[in-house]
């Protein structure tokens, strides 16, 4: 298991205390997209197989995205069937930052955001609409 620094702009993620089967990780979104800016919590379990096995990945803020559903799962290939033991945090985290910005809308979580995907500046003001509410929840 590779320990991951803060040196990647947009991700990172470190073992929640002494648990190296814990991480919190965070994800900012990148200029020009919907999710400019804007900072959302992750959590990842890794298995007992691992690195024979995806680490299960969710979101801990809430995310308006077609892949992601009102829980947090995150729907993407690299955490399923096409995971490899070469894959380490930075890549699954890299390839969860990438897929904010490009959707697989073929196979939706959230069917309502893979439509709305299709009018991208009410996608990206619904997107900033429920960052804020979910912010003003924790404040």
């Amino acid at each position: 298991m590779t320990l991951m620094c803060s040196g990647e702009k947009y991700v990172s993620g470190f073992p929640d205390g002494d648990n190296l089967f814990h991480w919190k990780a965070t994800i900012t979104g990148a200029e020009g997209t919907a999710y400019e800016g804007l900072e959302y919590k992750l959590e990842i379990e890794f298995p007992d197989r691992y690195p024979f096995a995806a680490p299960k990945v969710k979101f801990l803020t809430p995310c308006y995205h077609p892949n992601v559903d009102n829980l947090g799962t995150i729907c993407l290939d690299i955490l399923k069937d096409k995971w490899s033991a070469l894959m380490d945090v930075r890549t699954v985290l890299l390839s969860i930052h990438l897929l904010l910005s490009e959707p697989n809308n073929k196979d939706p979580l959230n069917a309502e955001a893979a439509q709305m995907w299709q009018n991208k500046t009410e996608y990206a003001a619904m997107v900033q609409r429920k960052h804020r509410e979910h912010a003003a929840k924790t404040e």
